[in-house]
């Protein structure tokens, strides 16, 4: 009887009518624009490893920062020997301190996140090991702030505590619609990678297919007809693709039997803006970096006037605001270690790029009279006046 039941309200049940393509169409529009995802390893994908300018434009940042030279001081000294100095110079028996700025600095460029775990116990840490961002995840507490990091590898996961000791060091750009991670320039580059990323496709593809569109082949049948048969059209594109395309095979003649007539083709003038289309793509990205279009190589940038001035307002502008972002949060971080206030910061004076903008201001502060010596001191980013020398 409950089957009965069961069974007459199968057979009573109204006739639906769909589709079967319904599903597919609620969810695609055709003509859309096909856009890469925007998480971390695919944007590290399309525009690092993929990309040249993308991948350039973060190598030069991130070497370029690594390069600088650092000074650790208080507001009473420079210190020349320091134990957070000898961590920095050999951080772990892989990397130099280059190598592991470098890492951190590239991370941030291509997340917008860089974490550096600190290995030992003690009152400083015996190793500094930059982790991957893609790997990490944020554990917000009740209140919102971060009590822990998961670091996940191979379906096993790590949980570093942060309410005791703080292991890790997070590092983040500005996000204005996220609180626990930071916005990477390669997001806000992503649509000019696509677009640099295709065109580049497109031009493979040109070039495979002779370096041009080549033309037509019309078929005038004897009686008029305007279609080959299977065997005759089959037989014409394995000719085709056997014999006249490809790069080897650019120039070499071809033999139309009879009823066939070749109709060369030519750019149209859309086809002639695609390249400017993937130069102006290509200046977007560097835009995105901070790197200026001159020191990549990329044609029809006139903001600076030469070479020497794009690669100062690269320093200016770029290198530096992240070095010293980067290096105080580090040394800030090491302080909770040694408990001293220690600052890590790079060193100006060293920098070639900056030598005339340096020397114009040590000029400047020595020549203004009405400062006295701690002042000039200050202004210069020097410590404070040591034990002995005088004002004059």
């Amino acid at each position: 009887m409950v089957f009965d039941f069961f069974r007459r309200e199968r057979e009573a049940a109204p006739e639906q009518k769909a589709s079967a393509t319904g599903p597919v169409v609620a969810y695609h529009s055709s003509g859309r624009v096909a856009w890469s995802p925007r998480d971390t390893v695919s944007l590290t994908r399309t525009g690092f490893t993929g990309n040249p300018v993308g991948f350039r434009s973060v190598k030069l940042i991130a070497e370029a920062a690594a390069a600088l030279p650092l000074v650790l001081q208080d507001a009473e000294q420079r210190f020349d020997t320091h134990p957070v100095l000898s961590l920095i110079k050999r951080p772990n028996p892989a990397q130099g301190r280059a190598e592991l700025f470098e890492a951190l600095y590239g991370q941030l460029l291509l997340s917008g996140n860089g974490y550096v775990e600190a290995v030992g116990e003690g009152a400083l840490p015996l190793e500094l090991h930059v982790l991957r961002s893609d790997r990490m995840n944020v554990v917000p507490g009740a209140d919102g702030w971060p009590i822990a990091y998961d670091y996940t590898v191979g379906g096993r996961k790590h949980r570093f505590d942060v309410s005791g000791a703080p292991v890790i060091c997070h590092v983040k750009n500005f996000h204005p619609q996220d609180d626990h991670y930071g916005f990477s320039p390669m997001q806000a580059a992503a649509q000019a990678l696509d677009v640099h990323n295709s065109a580049s496709r497109w031009s493979k593809a040109l070039l495979d297919n002779a370096a041009r569109p080549s033309g037509a082949i019309v078929y005038k049948g004897a009686e008029g007809q305007g279609s080959l048969s299977s065997d005759q059209y089959d037989r014409l594109v394995n000719e085709m693709e056997s014999h006249h395309q490809g790069a080897r095979n650019a120039g070499r003649p071809m033999l139309l039997e009879g009823g066939l007539d070749w109709k060369p083709m030519g750019f149209s003038p859309s086809d002639m803006e695609f390249q400017k289309t993937k130069e102006s793509a290509a200046r977007e990205i560097a835009l995105a970096f901070g790197v200026p279009p001159m020191l990549l190589g990329l044609q029809g940038d006139a903001t600076y006037a030469n070479y020497q001035e794009a690669n100062r307002a690269f320093y200016r502008l770029t290198v530096l605001p992240l070095a010293t972002r980067v290096t105080a949060a580090v040394s800030e971080w090491l302080s909770h270690f040694t408990g001293e206030d220690v600052a890590l910061k790079p060193d100006l004076d060293q920098v070639p790029a900056l030598a005339a903008e340096r020397d114009a201001q040590w000029a400047r502060v020595a020549e203004a009279n009405f400062l006295s010596v701690a002042e000039k001191r200050a202004i210069l980013g020097l410590p404070a006046q040591p034990d002995g020398e005088t004002d004059g």
